[in-house]
């Protein structure tokens, strides 16, 4: 039986761990040819192997997605690797958190330059190709706080707020051409940055008990579970979803009242 991915060639951003990872794993096992980018090249070829590279069904580069010429020439590599791409998952990302008046620029600047217009970068290498077979699928990794907003991490709801913008805008404009735009907004998910912010605390199992006292089942995501929400996305089972956002947060944003 074929995969429910067997016609993909996709590329991730931010592929060797978390989210990313997962979805890379998730795809391959349902048929997509995968080229992953992560500025992290040693765990990304490292994480790539394990996944069966020697297959050609996957290939690799270690770039930077703010950098706009190294994401045309990762497309181009894409094209000779697994052929030219049909989807993308802008999935690298990364937290900024601050008080407003506390924020330096530098850190505006990276929060922006990596959660907005590295997206875009991406976005805009792959379009042209996608435009030209006929169509394709974009998806934006975005997040609960494209939405909501929680004190003290300003200025990342910002940047996800302008994020869930460029997916509508992108869906509505290319729609005509055959090229879907969604985006993917997880809440609390179980990845190193999560373990990493309950570490940061005097008692993290403590702070981890917190997270898990805000969401209706007491419990947060694992990646792989995003990883089946972004497989439906980017397959050809949702033909008509365009311009729109998945929450997948396991209702914790429909509170008005957390625990």
């Amino acid at each position: 039986m074929a995969g429910r991915l067997e016609d993909k060639r996709i590329v991730i951003t931010g592929a060797a761990q978390g989210i990313g990872l997962a979805m890379a794993e998730a795809f391959l096992a349902e048929g997509a040819a995968l080229f992953l980018i992560d500025r992290d090249g040693d765990l990304l070829a490292q994480e790539a192997a394990r996944l069966g590279a020697e297959a050609r069904r996957i290939g690799i580069m270690a770039a930077d997605i703010t950098d706009v010429d190294a994401m045309e020439l990762a497309v181009a590599a894409a094209d000779k690797e697994i052929g030219q791409p049909n989807t993308l998952v802008n999935n690298a990302g990364v937290n900024v958190f601050s008080e407003p008046l506390k924020m330096s620029d530098a850190d505006w600047q990276r929060c922006f330059d990596i959660n907005l217009k590295g997206a875009w970068n991406c976005s805009r290498a792959v379009l042209p190709g996608m435009i030209g077979q006929g169509g394709g699928v974009i998806l934006n990794i975005a997040s609960t706080h494209a939405f909501t907003i929680i004190p003290h991490t300003f200025p990342y709801p910002v940047a996800k707020h302008a994020l869930l913008g460029m997916t509508k805008a992108l869906g509505l404009e290319y729609a005509g051409q055959g090229v879907r735009v969604n985006a993917l907004a997880p809440g609390y998910v179980r990845t190193q940055k999560v373990i990493d912010y309950w570490n940061s605390f005097p008692d993290p199992v403590a702070a981890e008990a917190e997270t898990m006292k805000l969401h209706p089942g007491g419990r947060i995501a694992t990646p792989e579970e995003i990883a089946m929400a972004a497989l439906f996305l980017v397959s050809d089972e949702c033909p008509f979803i365009n311009a729109t956002c998945l929450t997948a947060d396991g209702g914790l944003t429909v509170l008005h009242h957390p625990a």
